[in-house]
C-alpha cells in the first residue's frame, strides 16, 4: 500500500486543458507519474488499469485517433511503469499507435484531449514531448534496433564509469510490426552483440497468431522459466554440460531449447539468440507484474523476448465487436460507440484509384496489386474482393513489396505497388536498384502525397517528387483532380516503357462527373487551363503559372488576382 497525493495537487501546465473526468477515477486522479505506481498492490493496479482504460476511451472519443491498440495494452502499460524505473529505464513503443495510456500515466493526462490537434500532443511518441518518450516513432519495426542501440550505449558507458548502473531497455512491438525484416535484422544482431543483456523485447501478440496455452500449469511454467531460480539452474546446467564432450554438450543444449520450444513456441527466437518467455496473458496483472520483476532482476541473462497475448480493443464493447477493433476512429459517442461521420461528399482520390484499377483488371489478367499491410488505406480492398488471386498483402514489408513487384514485372505481369508516400521512403533502395536501374515497368500508386493533417510530419508525403524525380527513366504523374487521377490510373495500367508513379493526396476530390472508364494520356504533355489574350505595353509577355497536382485550384485563384 502507498499513500498517493490528493487529486487537487496534480500539477497543471499553461497549455493543458481541464480534465472532465476528474473525480470519477480515484486511483488515476492521484497518479502524477509512474513513480506513484511502484508501491501499489496488484489489486490497486487492477483498479488503475480499469480507470485508465475508461479515461483513454473518453479522451479519444473527443479527438479521434488510434484507439484499439491503446486499449489492448492498458495492463501492460501499467505493469511496465510499475516494475521498471522509467524514465531511467527506457520503454520504447513500436509505431506508437498504442501509446495513449502511456502518455496519460507519464504526466500528460491534462493534455490528452489535445491529441492530434494543432499544438497538442502527438498521436505517436515524440522525444521532444516527454522524457518518457526515449525514441520517436510512427513508422513500424524500429523499436528493437533503437532499443539495442540504447542497451549497448549503456553498456559502453558502464565500462567507462564503474558507478553507472546499466539501464533496462524494453521494446514493445506488435505482431504486425514484427513481420518486417528490420525487426529480425535487429534480433539477429542482438543475439550476437556484447551489451544486449538488459534488452527485453515484449512481443504484443493481439491477433492470436500463436494460441496461448491455458490453465494453471501454463501459468506456473511461464513464471518458473522467468524466475531467478530457473535462470540460475539453467546457468549451472550450462556449466555442467560444458564439461561433457562437444557432441553431448550440443545435444543437451538442443534438448533444453526444444523442450521449452515445445511448451512455448519460442524456438525461432531462441535460434536468434533470445531467451524466450511466454506466452503470457497480457491482461492479467497477477502474471505480468511478477514476470516482469523476474526479468528485471535477472543478471547476465542475455536479450529476452517476452511473448504477451492481448486483445485489441479490450474492455470497450463496440471496439471488441468491430472488425478492425477500432484501430483508427473519428470522434465517437462513448455509450453507443457510434462514430461521427463526415457529411456525404465527393469520392476520395483513394477510392477513384481503386475503382479504376479493379475495373481494368477485369479485362487485363496481367494486372496485379501489391500492398504492405494497407489494403483498405490504399483502396485495394475492392480489388482484393474482385480479384483475390491477383492481390498480395505482404505485411509491413515495403522493401519486399517493391522487389516482389519487380520480380513479377520481369515475367510480363503489370504490378501496381500501392504504398503511402511516407512508407515508400523505406523502400528507396529497392526502387532504385531493383526497379529503375533495370527499367522494369512497376507502377507506384503513391497515396497520402502532401500534407496529412492530424497524423503529423511522420506521415506527410513531402519528399516523393524529389526522391523519385532524380531517378532515370522514372515517370511521375500528379493529378489536379479526381478526373485526372482516373485517366492517370488508366495510363499507368497501359505503360510498359519503365517505372511510373502517380501521386495523389488524402481526402475527397472536387465532385467532378467521372466517366465509366479512364482514358490513356500522352506522357509528358501538360494542358493549358486558362490563357489570356494578347497583351501590350508594360505588361507585354505577362507571366506563366505552372501547376503540378492538386494545387491547381489555388493557382487559378492567384491568376484571378493577377
Amino acid at each position: 500500500m502507498t499513500t498517493l497525493p490528493p487529486a487537487d495537487t496534480v500539477a497543471s501546465s499553461p497549455d493543458s486543458t481541464p480534465i472532465p473526468t476528474l473525480g470519477r477515477f480515484p486511483v488515476l486522479d492521484r497518479v502524477r507519474g509512474p513513480a506513484d505506481l511502484r508501491n501499489l498492490s496488484v489489486d490497486q493496479l487492477r483498479q488503475l488499469a480499469e480507470e485508465l482504460r475508461a479515461e483513454t476511451v473518453d479522451a479519444v472519443s473527443t479527438t479521434g485517433g488510434h484507439l484499439g491498440a491503446s486499449l489492448g495494452v492498458v495492463e501492460l502499460t501499467v505493469a511496465l511503469h510499475a516494475v521498471f524505473d522509467t524514465p531511467d529505464d527506457r520503454v520504447i513503443w513500436d509505431v506508437g499507435h498504442q501509446a495513449y495510456p502511456h502518455k496519460i500515466l507519464t504526466g500528460r493526462r491534462e493534455r490528452i484531449r489535445t491529441l492530434r490537434q494543432p499544438g497538442g500532443l502527438s498521436g505517436f511518441t515524440r522525444r521532444s514531448e516527454s522524457d518518457y518518450d526515449p525514441f520517436g516513432a510512427a513508422h513500424s519495426s524500429t523499436s528493437i534496433s533503437a532499443g539495442l542501440g540504447m542497451a549497448v550505449a549503456h553498456h559502453l558507458r558502464a565500462e567507462r564509469e564503474p558507478s553507472y548502473r546499466e539501464r533496462n531497455v524494453i521494446a514493445v512491438i506488435g505482431d504486425g510490426s514484427i513481420s518486417a525484416g528490420m525487426a529480425y535484422e535487429a534480433m539477429n544482431n542482438a543475439g550476437a552483440v556484447e551489451g544486449a543483456d538488459r534488452l527485453i523485447v515484449v512481443l504484443n501478440d493481439n491477433e492470436m497468431s500463436i494460441a496461448p496455452p491455458v490453465g494453471a500449469m501454463s501459468n506456473y511454467l511461464t513464471r518458473l522459466m522467468s524466475s531467478r531460480q530457473f535462470l540460475g539452474l539453467r546457468d549451472l546446467a550450462g556449466k555442467v554440460v560444458k564439461k561433457l564432450p562437444d557432441r553431448l554438450e550440443r545435444t543437451a543444449k538442443r534438448a533444453e531449447e526444444y523442450a521449452r520450444g515445445m511448451i512455448t513456441g519460442g524456438t525461432l527466437f531462441e535460434e536468434l539468440g533470445f531467451y524466450y518467455v511466454g506466452p503470457v496473458d497480457g491482461h492479467d496483472l497477477s502474471q505480468l507484474v511478477p514476470i516482469l520483476r523476474n526479468l528485471r532482476d535477472a543478471e547476465d541473462k542475455g536479450p529476452i523476448l517476452l511473448h504477451v497475448i492481448t486483445e485489441k480493443g479490450r474492455g470497450y464493447t463496440p471496439a471488441e465487436a468491430a472488425g478492425d477493433k477500432y484501430h483508427a476512429v473519428a470522434k465517437f459517442n462513448v455509450v453507443t460507440g457510434e462514430q461521427k461521420k463526415a457529411p456525404p461528399g465527393p469520392p476520395t482520390y483513394t477510392s477513384v484509384f481503386g475503382r479504376e484499377l479493379a475495373r481494368r483488371a477485369a479485362t487485363d489478367d496481367r494486372l496485379v496489386a501489391i500492398t504492405a499491410a494497407m489494403p483498405s488505406g490504399t483502396g485495394l480492398d475492392a480489388f482484393a474482393r474482385a480479384h483475390p488471386n491477383r492481390f498480395f498483402d505482404v505485411g509491413i514489408a515495403e522493401q519486399h513489396a517493391v522487389t516482389f513487384a519487380a520480380g513479377m514485372a520481369t515475367e510480363g505481369m503489370r504490378p501496381f505497388c500501392a504504398i503511402y508516400s511516407t512508407f515508400l521512403q523505406r523502400a528507396y533502395d529497392q526502387v532504385v536498384h531493383d526497379v529503375v536501374l533495370q527499367n522494369l515497368p512497376v507502377r507506384f500508386a503513391i497515396d497520402r502525397a502532401g500534407l496529412v493533417g492530424a497524423d503529423g510530419a511522420t506521415h506527410a508525403g513531402a519528399f516523393d517528387i524529389n526522391y523519385l524525380g532524380c531517378l532515370p527513366n522514372m515517370t511521375i504523374m500528379a493529378p489536379s483532380d479526381e478526373l485526372e487521377l482516373l485517366h492517370m490510373t488508366a495510363t499507368a495500367c497501359a505503360y510498359d516503357a519503365g517505372a511510373i508513379a502517380l501521386r495523389y493526396p488524402r481526402g475527397s476530390g472536387l465532385g467532378l462527373d467521372l466517366p465509366v472508364a479512364g482514358e490513356i494520356l500522352p506522357i509528358g504533355r501538360g494542358r493549358i487551363v486558362r490563357e489570356m489574350g494578347r497583351q501590350s505595353g508594360a505588361e507585354q509577355g505577362g507571366i506563366a503559372i505552372l501547376s503540378l497536382g492538386t494545387r491547381l485550384g489555388e493557382a487559378l485563384k492567384a491568376a484571378d488576382q493577377l
